[in-house]
């Protein structure tokens, strides 16, 4: 078996085991509460209601790690990021990045493809107030470990938010935690660079806590950075 034919079946084999995963009951009830009622504008639509893996470009140089999916957005649709605002913000700079092939993603068959990027969560399943507690996110660290490993070209990691900052940092058990700002960068110990972004929430894009030049501005220095 080829090097890349044992990567692909790596991923495929740890998707399996993440989309499988019932870990944590307090999120297993909350991923199928959603399906079982779904919000009106999603009426009729049979929802994920399972963990969502991280999808991507198995060869890419820059991992984007967000909190967890969304209730309606990824819970929904399967796939990270997709169906929801964040997501909107997240695949539009992707693609004036050069890393998407189109600027939004809707659905996990909408066509689109990454390149040179792969894209996940500290946590797999959608939390209760998109607060999942240390617990739950200390049950998804092992898949986490396993998907960085397999990014065997990964040079940089972009964290959206103080959660992923916490989780990586965590991760790599540096101390002192350094301080999360945007466009903040820190070396890690096997030579990638963690790199943090506001997290492209409603809250902060609303309210211009975070403007799509800031957000560009993130994968501008990714590519600076070897990403």
């Amino acid at each position: 078996m080829s090097d890349s034919s044992h990567t692909v079946d790596s991923f495929r084999r740890l998707e399996r085991e993440i989309v499988e995963c019932k870990r944590c009951p307090r999120l297993v009830d909350w991923r199928e509460s959603f399906a079982a009622n779904p919000r009106r504008s999603f009426q009729g639509e049979a929802y994920w209601a399972r963990p969502v893996p991280g999808f991507g470009d198995p060869s890419a140089r820059l991992d984007v790690v967000g909190l967890a999916p969304a209730a309606h957005g990824a819970n929904r649709t399967g796939r990270m990021f997709t169906g929801d605002r964040s997501g909107d913000w997240l695949f539009d700079a992707l693609f004036r990045a050069g890393y998407a092939n189109q600027p939004s993603s809707t659905s996990a068959d909408d066509g689109l493809v990454l390149s040179g990027v792969w894209v996940s969560a500290t946590v797999h399943c959608a939390p209760p107030s998109n607060k999942p507690s240390p617990a739950e996110r200390d049950a998804c660290m092992e898949f986490f470990s396993r998907e960085i490993d397999l990014l065997t070209e990964l040079r940089v990691i972009v964290v959206l938010g103080q959660f992923a900052h916490q989780a990586l940092s965590a991760f790599y058990d540096i101390r002192p935690r350094p301080r999360f700002s945007h466009l903040a960068e820190f070396p890690l110990p096997d030579e990638k660079t963690m790199l943090c972004s506001y997290h492209p929430s409603q809250q902060n894009t609303f309210t211009k806590t975070l403007t799509k030049e800031m957000f560009d501005a993130v994968f501008e220095r990714a590519r600076e950075l070897g990403a």
